[in-house]
């Protein structure tokens, strides 16, 4: 690697790092203070202040390894010290915050996760993402468990971290590009094809609400607009390389739990078909339950959809899978278009939340389509999930007159192809009425009187993936208790069953309908599976499954694991806490582990609570209440007085004030936060 010519001057915290600073670049000669001292962790976090220019590299706290252990642990604890009520999210006083697990960059299978988390412009709360791929090893690789970039730079700047070197790099001549054009420039500038880079497109510069922070060309930290404050901080990218190890405290006993982990996940019976499909699995049987949000959340089930936009088309379009680091499953999909519009199109892409996003919301029929849109996404930095709802939104006002061809330039009817990729740039330049979808459906709903009703977002983050009026669940209620708005991937029960449609008790339970060994085989302490399960039917109680189900998925992103159902189904608190204890050599019980794991997510509600967070903003939109949808078992609209009983029960579980969701004193003296 060589560095580039013009940086600008890095002042070095000394005391900070505790001790002489090694002369940069020479890694030959480069040892971590840490090396003594962790296992699994680096023991290091670099500090980076944009304004002033100084990188401090600070000592981990060794108390928080075991108390928030790694991921979003570490963010949250860092944010919601160190943020005040009232932080302007596109402000210079707003922190941003990477950090990866201790299982990051080991050899567990699927460890290669790193959370990314500030204040999110998008909802005024906890702002954070969860990415794969390579990024996060090469961070700890070169040294660091955390990078905390704090600050405003004058002008615009790149980041480039090379083990213990670091440099603050002037970016103009990268400002104004995509997010591919970026990297593969940056990749040639220091010579390095290899470099990681997290990297924002012009909706990030442009501060759209829901920009993402891209993780290299395919993958992104996409939710909850951290593109934005990369872009509100003059920081087009971060660019990482490292060579250090992630040293091992017991090697045998490691090699054991490794063994164990590999034969938990590849015996799971979701693990072939997940492998074949990836999260293209849930296209059919969404649709059969009539849940996908057809334009929009209009209707459950699109015309042709499944003809033009499920996993039997896969066949023709792929022929291999992509992992990410670790990754023995490799759900992604290199899609090769052969033939029509978008013949030569090729990317890793086939990820069900484009499908549905476009797909569904927007009625974009055809997969081809779907991946051109998705790329689109990529290299603007775009969140999916949102940059489709604002377009699905955009859509649903055209039909209904509040905007008309002359206000877009354009037409804009239902399932243009054309029509979304003008507005998706609209959006990312801010350009016309992309000036104003660019602030996410629930500020823009505002300049169009007469539209809430159809902006569909919880907490001020859209929402796509499944109608909770026709499937009710632990995931569908997960997303209004959801720590960052409309979404669906920080609840999940981790035996759902997608054959099964029912609530035995009407928004209490759902059906388990898995046999015995899904049952048998769930990493779940024996008094909690006994409460979630019903002795006899062993339906699941749904509050009680979501509020261990957000539990467990705060460990995973705090340790860095991916979620995909074959590891959710297979791996918990006990195989944690071997894979823990042998990495680091500390010593921690599955009790500690899942206690971490609702302990950082009571300090993010915390955190919502101090940034102004009111409880009616943990509900659906009102078109869920108020609108029938048409499903196989007859029309359904949600009951907005079961919804909140169900609501109460579950911050009961909690320990939460059952009315209003703030943790109870008892419940914090219990996971030891201090308020």
């Amino acid at each position: 690697m060589r560095f580039p010519d013009k940086c600008i001057p890095v002042k070095y915290d000394y005391n900070s790092y505790g001790g002489e600073l090694r002369k940069l670049y020479k890694k030959s000669s480069y040892i971590r203070q840490s090396d003594m001292e962790y296992f699994g962790y680096t023991g290091k976090v670099l500090d980076i202040n944009l304004n002033s220019g100084t990188v401090k590299k600070k000592d981990l706290n060794q108390e928080l390894t075991v108390k928030y252990l790694g991921g979003i642990g570490f963010n949250a604890e860092i944010l919601y010290r160190e943020l005040s009520p009232g932080t302007d999210p596109l402000g210079p006083d707003n922190i941003l915050v990477f950090s990866t697990g201790p299982l990051v960059g080991s050899s567990i299978p699927t460890s290669c996760r790193t959370e990314a988390s500030a204040l999110s412009p998008a909802t005024g709360l906890f702002g954070t993402s969860n990415s794969g791929n390579y990024w996060g090893g090469e961070l700890k690789y070169a040294g660091y468990d955390s990078l905390i970039i704090r600050g405003k730079a004058e002008e615009p700047v790149y980041i480039l971290i090379n083990d213990g070197a670091v440099k603050i790099i002037p970016a103009h001549h990268l400002w104004g590009k995509d997010a591919w054009e970026t990297i593969k420039i940056i990749q040639d500038e220091i010579d390095d094809i290899n470099i990681q880079v997290a990297v924002i497109g012009q909706a990030g510069e442009n501060l759209v609400r829901f920009a993402s922070i891209e993780n290299g060309p395919y993958d992104a930290w996409a939710r909850t607009g951290l593109g934005a404050v990369m872009g509100s901080k003059n920081l087009k990218a971060v660019a990482v390389r490292g060579t250090g190890p992630v040293k091992v405290a017991r090697p045998g006993d490691f090699a054991k739990t490794l063994e164990a982990t590999r034969k938990a996940i590849f015996s799971s019976p979701f693990y072939a078909p997940f492998e074949k499909f990836g999260t293209m699995l849930i296209t059919i049987p969404y649709h059969k339950f009539g849940i996908l949000p057809g334009r929009n959340f209009q209707g459950g089930t699109p015309d042709n959809w499944m003809e033009t936009r499920t996993r039997k088309q896969l066949h023709g379009l792929t022929k291999r899978g992509i992992s990410c680091m670790s990754c023995p499953i490799a759900c992604a999909h290199w899609v090769e278009v052969k033939e029509g519009r978008y013949a030569g199109l090729e990317m890793k892409d086939m990820e069900v939340t484009p499908v549905i996003g476009f797909g569904a919301g927007c009625d974009i029929q055809g997969l081809p389509a779907i991946a051109a849109l998705s790329g689109e996404c990529q290299r603007y930095g775009l969140d999916m999930v949102s940059a489709s709802a604002c377009v699905a939104f955009a859509m649903e006002m055209y039909q209904k007159g509040y905007v008309t061809e002359n206000d877009l330039g354009f037409k804009l009817p239902w399932g243009d192809e054309d029509g979304t990729l003008k507005l998706l740039e609209m959006l990312a330049l801010r350009k016309g009425i992309g000036n104003i979808l660019a602030e996410g459906t629930r500020l823009a709903s505002g300049k169009f009187p007469g539209t809430e009703s159809f902006a569909i977002h919880i907490k001020g983050l859209e929402y796509i993936l499944a109608d909770p009026r026709g499937r009710w669940s632990t995931w569908t209620l997960g997303c209004i208790t959801n720590i960052r708005g409309g979404d669906h991937l920080r609840t999940r029960n981790p035996v759902e069953n997608l054959k099964h449609n029912e609530n035995p008790l009407p928004y209490r339970t759902e059906k388990f309908g898995l046999d015995d060994y899904f049952y048998d085989h769930l990493d779940m302490p024996g008094d909690i599976k006994k409460a979630v399960f019903d002795n006899v039917t062993r339906d699941v109680n749904i509050p009680l499954m979501s509020k261990w189900s957000e539990d467990l998925i705060s460990v995973y992103n705090a340790l860095g694991m991916c979620i995909r159902p074959p590891v959710l189904h297979t791996v918990g608190p006990t195989l944690f806490s071997r894979m823990f204890s042998a990495l680091t050599g500390i010593d921690i019980t599955a009790e500690q582990i899942a206690k971490a794991g609702e302990r950082i997510w009571n300090t993010i509600k915390l955190f919502n609570l101090k940034q102004g967070e009111k409880p009616e903003q943990s509900d659906y939109p009102d078109r869920f209440y108020s609108e029938g949808l048409k499903t196989p078992l007859g029309d359904k609209k949600l009951d907005r007085d079961a919804v909140s009983a169900t609501l109460s029960e579950y911050y009961l579980a909690r320990g939460w004030d059952p009315r209003t969701g703030v943790p109870s004193p008892q419940k914090l003296r219990e996971l030891n936060i201090i308020t």
